[in-house]
């Protein structure tokens, strides 16, 4: 018994996982415009909502998903069959050098609902606090769990990217109007999610970067903040150009919705672009509506670009990119831009779709003068593989170097400008010696 006394383990206050809890047996189901309708039960907020069906085959990162303000007003459908595994962390962090606040890609949950073949009821990981269903009660989020998540994926593969209405209790078998179906994208869903006033992060860093709030991710702002730029955050419709001279670059994020009902800041962007010769990078609807600020027009997709494993073949070798090179690419989007031949002045193709042929990104050419590049995918992920992620390092080395070839060039016109007179006459002029 001694012997034994030794060796006991003791027991863990938290354990291996942590129960959830039971989920409701409240019945729940998602009715698609179309006509078709799944039926499951409820894990989430207990109420009904409208939005636009689509589905994300990401494998993680469910809580980075759901907090992206690009999923705006949309039905989340997971492709994966388990979901909920490893809960969701406390989403707080500092503002400093390292971080912008949250841990996660916004404060709150953006997505109008979540779709999962199999919700987990036990949770386990070290910063989790709570778990997803908890969590979407608490934000208001209605989930649905026990679907065929892969029925629903193959039929919006096939019909596209659909309306529809998560019902929920006694709505369930409530009849729906066609013209109930809400459809977001028929609003500026960025206008909803961008930041209403300038702010500021890491004010101490190097290099001065101002960022156009489309929707933006958090995890763009800690990439930027942790290469040492000192970022201000602008509402969509800023007018950049009246402030631009206090700027060593420009970077436009991601949003959600539809990119033409940000014609506004696509107008003011080509005036940008024609009289501002410092670094611009945009991404997603950046990346759009940089296009459309050069000439090309943006299309709707069929059911999107959205998951961890998107290929892009590269075109252009531009920085840490190498022209020929396959990267494999995070994407949330409903939008592109349309392949033109030929591509209007000045730019050039970056990146396209291994897939789909789709065009991700563009680029200035070097006959432009010009250092501007938008992508359709996002190279800081979270979640996803970060084989681009260094095009942040790119962008931010290229304001670096523009800011000292400014500095260097202002120093030398100062000297310039400066009159004779003002220096100390020489106590003696010197002569050149000439040798017979």
């Amino acid at each position: 018994m001694l012997g034994r006394s030794f060796i006991r383990i003791p027991r863990l206050a938290r354990g291996l996982a942590t129960q959830s809890g039971p989920i409701t047996s409240i019945p729940a189901a998602l009715h698609l415009k179309t006509g078709q309708s799944f039926h499951g039960r409820s894990f989430g907020a207990p109420k009904s909502i409208f939005g636009e069906t689509v589905f994300s085959t990401s494998i993680t990162s469910y809580t980075e998903s759901m907090t992206d303000p690009s999923y705006r007003g949309q039905i989340l459908v997971f492709t994966t069959p388990l979901i909920g595994n490893y809960g969701v962390p406390m989403n707080k962090a500092p503002f400093n050098s390292n971080d912008v606040g949250v841990i996660l890609e916004s404060e709150n949950i953006q997505c109008a609902a979540v779709i999962v073949g199999d919700v987990a009821e036990k949770f386990s990981h070290y910063t989790a606090v709570e778990s997803l269903a908890s969590w979407c009660q608490r934000h208001g989020i209605p989930a649905i769990t026990g679907v065929d998540t892969r029925a629903i994926t193959t039929l919006l593969r096939d019909q596209g990217t659909t309306l529809g209405r998560v019902a929920v209790g006694d709505d369930v078998s409530a009849p729906i109007a066609a013209q109930e179906f809400w459809d977001p994208s028929a609003e500026n869903l960025v206008d909803q999610v961008s930041t209403k006033a300038p702010y500021h992060l890491n004010s101490g860093g190097s290099v001065k970067i101002a960022v156009i709030d489309f929707g933006a991710k958090a995890n763009i702002l800690r990439s930027l903040v942790r290469r040492d730029a000192a970022v201000t955050v602008l509402p969509w419709n800023y007018d950049f150009n009246a402030i631009r001279d206090q700027y060593d670059g420009l970077f436009l994020t991601n949003g959600p919705g539809d990119p033409k009902h940000c014609m506004d800041a696509a107008l003011k962007l080509r005036r940008t672009l024609q009289e501002w010769d410092k670094p611009v990078f945009g991404i997603c609807m950046g990346h759009q509506i940089i296009g459309m600020a050069a000439g090309l027009d943006a299309y709707r997709m069929t059911f999107g670009n959205r998951g961890h494993n998107q290929p892009v073949l590269a075109l252009a070798s531009s920085g840490s990119i190498k022209a020929g090179r396959v990267y494999v690419t995070s994407q949330n989007h409903q939008y592109a831009l349309k392949l033109e031949d030929p591509f209007p002045k000045g730019w050039e193709p970056f990146f396209i779709n291994c897939n789909d042929s789709s065009v991700e990104g563009i680029k200035s050419t070097a006959e432009s003068g010009k250092k501007v590049w938008g992508v359709q995918f996002h190279p800081e992920s979270a979640g996803g593989p970060l084989d681009t992620i260094e095009m942040f390092t790119d962008f931010v080395l290229e304001c670096k170097a523009h800011k000292l070839q400014n500095a260097s060039f202002t120093t030398q016109k100062a000297a310039e400008s400066i009159p004779v007179d003002t220096f100390v006459t020489p106590v003696a002029t010197p002569r050149i010696a000439v040798q017979a």
